[in-house]
């Protein structure tokens, strides 16, 4: 019998990159000469990768981008961004705890994120976590990215499992949106880089800390499903 999987996403789920996102969206932005994003405004910016961070970045302040100008900017925010990667990018409380229980649960465990692939390996491999998943999926890994139902399939086949027998961990529209055209039971952190609250979406639950991940949880959604 195929394990079951458990898919994660990424940045504001797993782990807390806002620092290092915003450092170098800032760094591209100071190459426009626009103001800095702070922190509190930095929510309204993530979710899509730092083609659209840019993007709406610029919008907020009024300013259009073609696209050569836009494809600078993006290079200078992905070298800025691998160049430091760890940086201060974090787990959040309980992922270590929560990646051993479902283990030992006996859980394949992958990333789907709409974050670069190169860049959603070298921070998973420079906080020591690579040898928990089975696969690991970014934006240009298929064809097609979330909210793609395909993403999150394709990388729950990619890591061996089977997308009937399958839990989403997001913390965004994004994610939830992904997990349910896929047919897939979401479990949504509320902790995580979206400026509306999770409940809007209707994820199948929420979680405020990741000590309430548990495998109970996840079969008990996944067995509702009715796959």
């Amino acid at each position: 019998m195929i394990r079951p999987t458990i898919v994660f996403d990424l940045d504001g789920t797993l782990i807390d990159t806002a620092p290092d996102l915003l450092d170098s969206l800032n760094h591209s932005l100071a190459a426009s000469e626009l103001a800095a994003v702070d922190e509190a405004g930095f929510k309204r910016f993530v979710g899509h990768g730092g083609r659209v961070m840019i993007e709406r970045a610029h919008a907020a302040q009024h300013r259009s981008l073609d696209v050569t100008e836009h494809d600078r900017l993006l290079k200078l925010f992905l070298d800025h961004y691998t160049d430091n990667i760890p940086g201060k990018s974090r787990p959040y409380p309980g992922v270590i705890e929560a990646i051993a229980r479902f283990e030992k649960a006996g859980y394949l465990l992958a990333i789907c994120t709409n974050k670069y692939q190169a860049n959603s390996l070298a921070l998973i491999e420079a906080l020591g976590l690579t040898r928990h998943f089975a696969a690991i999926a970014g934006q240009d890994t298929f064809a097609f990215r979330k909210p793609d139902p395909r993403h999150l399939t394709e990388t729950i086949r990619l890591a061996g499992g089977d997308p009937h027998r399958a839990l989403m961990v997001g913390d965004s529209q994004t994610d939830i949106d992904t997990a349910k055209a896929a047919g897939i039971p979401v479990v949504a952190v509320d902790f995580g880089y979206t400026d509306r609250h999770v409940r809007e979406f209707e994820p199948s639950a929420i979680i405020s800390h990741f000590d309430a991940l548990t495998a109970d949880l996840a079969e008990r959604l996944i067995s509702a499903a009715g796959h």
